[in-house]
C-alpha cells in the first residue's frame, strides 16, 4: 500500500477493539493510517485502508526508529493492557507498559496533537458523575496506570490530550479470541438463549465505540487549543444489569435471561461502583460541539442487525 503523503499521516498505536475502530474512522475521513502492535489485527487494517506495522511500543528504541520513519502528524494512544482484572494482578506489569509507552510518545517531535485514551477507573467511584474538574483518585491497579501515563504524557507534550472515556461498547464477533466488550459479550449469549449475570450495583455511562472515533477524529482534526484533559461518556447513567435488559429488549429476548447479581461477584468487583463520565469542556469546543453522542437504547438498536438471535421460537 502506497501512501499519499498530501494527506494527514496518523498513527494509531493499540490494534484492539477500541484503537480498529479509531484507525478505520479516521482512514474513512482521509487520513494517511499506520495501526501498531505487537501482533497483527485480526482483521488486516488494508480492508478499510489503513496499514499495519509491527511496534513494542514499550520498547523506546523501537519507537524511536518508527517515529523517524513515519513522522506522524498525529498520534492516537490506544494502548494497554487494559483488562482491568489482569491489571489488578499484575500491578507493577500493567503500570510500566502503559508508563513506558506514554514516555516514548511524548518526545515525538512531529506531531501536532497526541491523544491519549485513558478511562472512568481513574477515579474512585464515590461520585455519581465525574467531571474534567473532578480529583482523580484511582479505583484499581489500571486506573493508577492510567493516571500515570497521563502525568508523564502531558508533563512531556504540550500538544498532549488525555481523553477517559467510559464504557466503551459495539460490535465483536463471538471468537474474537478474548474477553468481548459488555454489550458484545451479553448480546451473543441473549441471542443463544443463554443467561446473563450483570452487576445491579455498578453504574457506568456506555458510550459506542464510532462515537469515541468520531471524538477523536475531530479533535485530530481541530486546529484550536485543547484543554489537557477531556472526558466522554454517554448520557445514560445506567448499571451493567439495566443496560443488559436494554440489549435483551432490542434482541427480542426474553427479560428474564438477565439474571441482576452483586458486583462482588462478578468479573467487575474491582471497579469502582460508579465508573460515570460527564464533560463540562467537550460540549464547548469548536472541534466537537456538533458531535452527537448516542443514549443506549439507540446504541443497542444499532447493533441488534448484528447479533441475529440463534434460537428461535424457544425464546418465545
Amino acid at each position: 500500500m502506497t501512501t499519499d503523503h498530501t494527506l494527514p499521516r496518523t498513527l494509531v498505536v493499540g490494534s484492539g477493539f477500541v484503537g480498529t475502530g479509531i484507525a478505520r474512522r479516521l482512514a474513512r475521513a482521509g487520513d494517511a493510517v499506520t495501526l501498531v502492535s505487537r501482533g497483527r489485527p485480526a482483521r488486516a487494517p488494508e480492508e478499510y485502508g489503513a496499514r499495519w506495522s509491527a511496534l513494542d511500543a514499550t520498547d523506546a528504541e523501537a519507537c524511536g526508529r518508527l517515529l523517524s520513519r513515519l513522522r506522524p502528524e498525529r498520534i492516537v494512544l490506544v494502548h494497554g493492557p487494559s483488562d482491568v482484572t489482569w491489571c489488578e494482578e499484575h500491578p507493577e506489569e500493567a503500570d510500566a507498559a502503559h508508563a513506558a509507552v506514554a514516555a516514548n510518545f511524548a518526545a515525538a517531535d512531529s506531531a501536532s496533537r497526541i491523544v491519549m485514551i485513558s478511562t472512568d477507573n481513574v477515579f474512585d467511584g464515590a461520585a455519581w458523575h465525574n467531571t474534567e474538574h473532578t480529583p482523580t483518585a484511582p479505583a484499581n491497579a489500571y486506573g493508577r496506570a492510567k493516571r500515570h501515563a497521563e502525568r508523564l504524557l502531558l508533563a512531556g507534550s504540550a500538544r498532549a490530550v488525555c481523553l477517559r472515556v467510559s464504557l466503551v461498547y459495539g460490535h465483536e464477533p463471538a471468537d474474537a479470541g478474548k474477553w468481548l466488550n459488555f454489550y458484545a459479550a451479553c448480546a451473543h449469549r441473549l441471542a443463544d438463549g443463554a443467561h446473563v449475570e450483570a452487576p445491579d450495583d455498578h453504574w457506568t455511562t456506555p458510550v459506542h465505540v464510532d462515537d469515541v472515533a468520531e471524538v477523536v477524529t475531530a479533535l485530530l482534526a481541530g486546529t484550536d487549543p485543547l484543554p489537557q484533559v477531556l472526558h466522554l461518556g454517554g448520557p445514560d447513567r445506567v448499571t451493567r444489569a439495566e443496560w443488559a435488559g436494554v440489549i435483551a429488549e432490542a434482541l427480542g429476548a426474553p427479560a428474564d435471561l438477565v439474571l441482576p447479581v452483586p458486583k462482588a461477584r462478578s468479573r467487575y468487583a474491582s471497579r469502582p461502583e460508579n465508573a460515570c463520565l460527564v464533560s463540562e469542556l467537550l460540549p464547548r469546543l469548536p472541534a466537537t460541539h456538533a458531535v452527537s453522542v448516542r443514549g443506549i437504547r439507540e446504541g443497542a438498536r444499532d447493533l441488534a442487525a448484528s447479533f441475529p438471535r440463534r434460537v428461535g421460537d424457544a425464546l418465545g
